[in-house]
């Protein structure tokens, strides 16, 4: 175990196969394929997921979220939240070991680049105990560049989701695109090369909050306390556990914990250590004493999946993703907005009739097609009203001067009235006011 306070024990994980392995190894090719072509695909003609800062637009399975859909971007945080707390109330770390980015890219690529440059547990560790050499420098040297160079390249496919990926990786991006590139580049650089681990254990909160999100029947990696003590070396004796202390499940764990220790905070469910029990095991005629369990099974009681928490988390999460899906479908692609014209609240003609403008600002937020806009005012039946249609393309915008003119008398002071905007499939209202001199002002 890794103490905050005390000098850092460098994990060599040893290599391991097994049928979970393998599962690992396929489930991080589909990540890495999906982090690679995803920016690349388009649904209707737009990004499948892409977050357009400058423009203040995400862009998600078709639908574009603006900043006037901030409700439903709090609605997409929370589905998220809630998501991974029913996924961690039922399968507890099973995101951290299988999912999770740091994970996939640590042990299904920078690790297999090291076991490839540098060898084995034994071998690397023989070699850092000793002084350097030619053979120790090269080793290191190409395994770093391999690592920088991998960096660069996971940094350019995350830079994607925010830039366009064509124009990204053809050279054509902006200096703050490959800025960031660079520094996401250095940062996952030292992430592989030095603080690994670490980062679950200090840096990541996910790990921190868990325990309030688990409980006896949420699912972790358990040691068969039962069949495994008291511990034996060697092939077991009669009298003692299954356990032979060959410690392999020590030499794997990525995170260099002892689960027969019990659960712990840095167990990340990735599970090495089964793998390696079971080939151990295996190899002894017994079953393995490292497994996907829960708290309650392992106390002989029957592990509940249908509970108050997992209710409650899938309840929270179909209402919210049903909300969500509504206003998506519901969406008015109008966007409006109406200010008077600074400078005054009214003009006074010489024939008597007062002037009011207005600007009007309308987006389309349309992400496909461009629509024609016409707009009219309801609720002042003498008004004359002077202003341009217009035409917007896809996710434009523009403002036009609208006039409101009333002959005189027709209203008095401060009266209500709304604006209208309509296209070929929708429309939109918006309140305004018209502003008059006082009638007995005019009379007088």
């Amino acid at each position: 175990m890794i103490q905050f306070n005390a000098g850092r024990n460098w994990i060599y994980a040893k290599r391991v196969e097994g049928r979970f392995q393998r599962l690992h190894r396929a489930s991080g090719f589909v990540l890495l394929a999906i982090l690679a072509v995803a920016p690349w695909l388009s649904v209707g003609g737009q990004p499948v997921l892409r977050a357009d800062l400058p423009a203040r637009r995400l862009f998600l399975l078709g639908t574009v979220f603006t900043p006037s859909d901030g409700f439903n971007l709090v609605l997409l945080g929370l589905i998220a939240a809630f998501a991974l707390f029913f996924f961690t109330s039922l399968l507890g770390r099973l995101w951290c070991g299988w999912f999770c980015p740091q994970t996939v890219f640590l042990e299904e690529f920078v690790r297999r680049i090291e076991l490839w440059v540098e060898g084995d547990r034994r071998v690397r560790m023989q070699r850092d105990a000793g002084p350097m050499s030619f053979d120790k420098a090269w080793r290191k040297g190409v395994k770093w560049s391999l690592f920088a160079a991998l960096a660069v390249l996971v940094a350019m496919a995350v830079m994607s989701f925010f830039s366009g990926p064509r124009e990204l990786w053809t050279g054509e991006g902006g200096l703050v695109e490959y800025t960031m590139v660079g520094l996401i580049s250095l940062g996952l650089f030292l992430d592989w090369a030095w603080f690994r681990e670490q980062l679950c254990i200090y840096l990541c909160p996910y790990a921190r909050f868990q325990g309030a999100l688990t409980d006896d029947h949420s699912l972790v990696v358990s040691y068969d306390v039962a069949h495994g003590e008291p511990r034996g070396k060697g092939r077991a004796a009669a009298q003692e556990g299954h356990c032979i202390q060959c410690n392999k499940c020590v030499d794997v764990c990525p995170q260099g914990i002892d689960i027969r220790d019990g659960f712990q905070l840095e167990c990340i469910n990735c599970s090495r250590c089964i793998d390696a029990c079971e080939d151990v095991m295996a190899h002894l005629g017994k079953p393995s004493l490292i497994r996907y369990s829960t708290v309650a099974e392992d106390e002989g009681r029957r592990t509940r999946w249908i509970r108050g928490r997992t209710i409650s988390y899938s309840a929270l999460l179909l209402g919210l993703s049903g909300l969500l899906v509504y206003r998506v479908v519901t969406h008015n692609p109008i966007e409006v907005t109406v200010n008077r014209a600074p400078g005054t609240l009214f003009q006074q003609d010489a024939d008597g009739s007062v002037r009011n403008t207005y600007l009007v600002h309308i987006k389309n937020n349309d992400a496909v097609e461009a629509h024609d806009y016409a707009l009219s005012v309801v609720g002042l039946d003498e008004a004359e009203v002077i202003v341009s249609d217009l035409s917007l393309e896809p996710l434009a915008a523009q403002t036009v001067p609208l006039i409101v003119r009333l002959p005189p008398g027709a209203v008095d002071r401060t009266t209500p009235f709304t604006v209208q905007i309509v296209n070929e499939t929708h429309q939109r209202t918006v309140d305004a006011t018209f502003k008059a001199p006082h009638r007995a002002q005019e009379e007088g």
